[in-house]
């Protein structure tokens, strides 16, 4: 579906016009969470992930290693799509400051490699 983008006008005026980039349809979250990781939390082991898991780090940072060795590093501002859902575990090395993360969990069924 085509994304419409403003134009402001000096008058105070606005039009719309079409966005150089596409946006899907809609879609509904099932659930979402708010985690508050305390100041000094360091690394964190976790099991696998049930289903992919896009989640935005508001603040701090975090390191996530999956099972087999590969890292990504995640700063404040950055959505990240967690999604290991196969490996055996994965590790969070998180900064040392506070940091808040919004975990959106996706209805059963969407396919995001088709979106």
């Amino acid at each position: 579906m085509p994304a419409l983008s403003p134009i402001r006008f000096g008058s105070g005026g606005r039009s719309w016009r079409r966005a150089p980039f596409d946006v899907t349809a809609s879609y509904p979250a099932f659930r979402i969470r708010v985690t508050h990781i305390p100041a000094g939390m360091r690394e964190v082991i976790w099991r696998k992930v049930p289903e992919p898991v896009p989640t935005v780090r508001l603040d701090g940072s975090v390191d996530y290693e999956t099972s087999d060795g590969e890292v990504r590093h995640v700063p404040a501002g950055s959505f990240v799509l967690v999604q290991d859902v196969h490996g055996k575990r994965y590790l969070s090395r998180h900064s040392s400051k506070a940091q808040t993360v919004i975990w959106i969990a996706l209805p059963n069924g969407l396919d995001l490699s088709q979106t």
